[in-house]
C-alpha cells in the first residue's frame, strides 16, 4: 500500500512549521532578554521563595543538559540546587516538628482565675472550682485545677481539713 499525500497533510505540515517558527522566535527573544539583563552588571538578583520555586521546577523539567543549551540568569547548578532543596524541604517533616508535642497549655487567664477562685473561696474543692469555671464557659478537668493549685502552692480546700479534724475529735 503506497502513501498518498493528501491536501490536509500539506496544510498540517505548514501549520506545524509556522508554529515551530513562531516558538523559535519567542525563544530567541527571551534568550536575548536574559543576555541583556545579565549585561546590566554584577547586581545580585534577589528572588523570593515562590519565584525560586517556580524557576527550580521549570529548570528540573529541562535538566542540566537542557539548561546548559540556553541562556539563563542563574547557573544550572544554582537552579538545580534550588530544586534539590525544595524536594528535601518537602520530605523533612518540618511542619510536624513545628507543632509542640502534647496537649496545649492552659491559658494564663484561666490559671489566674482558678487561683483567684481558690483564694476567694477556701472551702471549694477541685470539682466546685471546675463547676464555677464551666458556668463561665471554661471547660477544664478537676485534675487540671489540682495541677494549677499545686503549681501555685495552694491546697484545694485548706478549710476542709480543719473541719474534718474538728468533726473527728467530736466523734472519738
Amino acid at each position: 500500500m503506497s502513501f498518498v499525500l493528501q491536501p490536509w497533510h500539506l496544510m498540517m505540515a505548514s501549520l506545524a512549521g509556522w508554529v515551530n517558527q513562531r516558538q523559535q522566535r519567542q525563544i530567541e527573544f527571551l534568550q536575548t532578554e536574559v543576555r541583556t539583563l545579565k549585561e546590566l552588571g554584577p547586581k545580585r538578583i534577589l528572588l523570593n521563595d515562590d519565584q525560586r520555586r517556580r524557576l527550580a521546577v521549570k529548570a528540573q523539567a529541562l535538566g542540566r543538559q537542557g539548561l546548559e543549551e540556553i541562556t539563563t540568569l542563574f547557573t544550572p547548578d544554582t537552579l538545580l540546587r534550588w530544586h534539590r532543596r525544595l524536594v528535601a524541604a518537602k520530605w523533612d517533616y518540618s511542619q510536624r516538628r513545628e507543632r509542640p508535642v502534647g496537649r496545649p497549655p492552659i491559658a494564663v487567664e484561666i490559671e489566674r482565675l482558678v487561683v483567684r477562685l481558690a483564694k476567694e473561696n477556701p472551702t471549694w474543692g477541685y470539682d466546685r472550682i471546675v463547676g464555677a469555671l464551666a458556668n463561665l464557659g471554661h471547660d477544664i478537668s478537676d485534675t487540671t485545677v489540682g495541677n494549677i493549685l499545686r503549681a501555685n502552692g495552694l491546697e484545694p480546700a485548706p478549710e476542709r481539713k480543719k473541719t474534718v479534724n474538728a468533726h473527728e475529735e467530736l466523734t472519738h
